[in-house]
């Protein structure tokens, strides 16, 4: 009889667990990843697809406006794509990027580009949203497969910023002359 009651005590408390708030920068992410993936889908432009959804948003009140934040992811992956793959397929074990499914490639995208350029986002909440992201919109798999995959990139991400940061810095310093 106890084994009964703890039973229904820890499905219950599963079921009464917090609903984790979504706030304007997972909504944002969210929203680059549809765009991405549509734009993969149609074989379109990102940064066009984003630029014309802002311009309906700005003139159909109905739809929700694109935040800067998603243009920037938007624009961040499409600017750096190819490396952004590069990376991803280098960290995946039996696995291609073309055999992923385009919303995990979507997913994945973004929270790499977060890890390489985001300065403002902490690592651990690129890959946590990456993950909460696999969970809503990818198969029972991919969370945690997104999981895996970034915490190998993660590992990599503070030379990856570094290395940028001085190419950065010597340019700034090349102009300044």
């Amino acid at each position: 009889m106890s084994s009964k009651n703890s039973s229904k005590k820890s499905s219950a408390r599963s079921e009464n667990e917090p609903v984790k708030k979504l706030g304007a920068r997972h909504k944002a992410r969210k929203r680059a990843v549809d765009f991405l993936f549509e734009a993969e889908a149609r074989d379109a432009d990102p940064v066009r697809l984003a630029k014309e959804r802002i311009e309906l948003a700005r003139a159909d009140d109905s739809i929700a406006p694109v935040s800067e934040y998603t243009e920037t992811l938007v624009g961040g992956v499409a600017e750096n794509l190819d490396r952004l793959d590069s990376v991803i397929s280098d960290h995946l074990n039996d696995w291609t990027l073309n055999r992923l499914p385009a919303v995990d490639r979507a997913i994945l995208r973004v929270a790499v580009w977060e890890l390489f350029h985001a300065t403002d986002v902490p690592p651990v909440v690129a890959v946590d949203e990456a993950v909460e992201l696999a969970k809503q919109l990818s198969t029972d798999d991919s969370p945690s497969f997104v999981n895996g995959v970034l915490g190998q990139i993660v590992l990599v991400a503070p030379q990856v910023r570094a290395a940028a940061a001085a190419v950065s810095s010597r340019s700034d310093e090349a102009g300044d002359k």
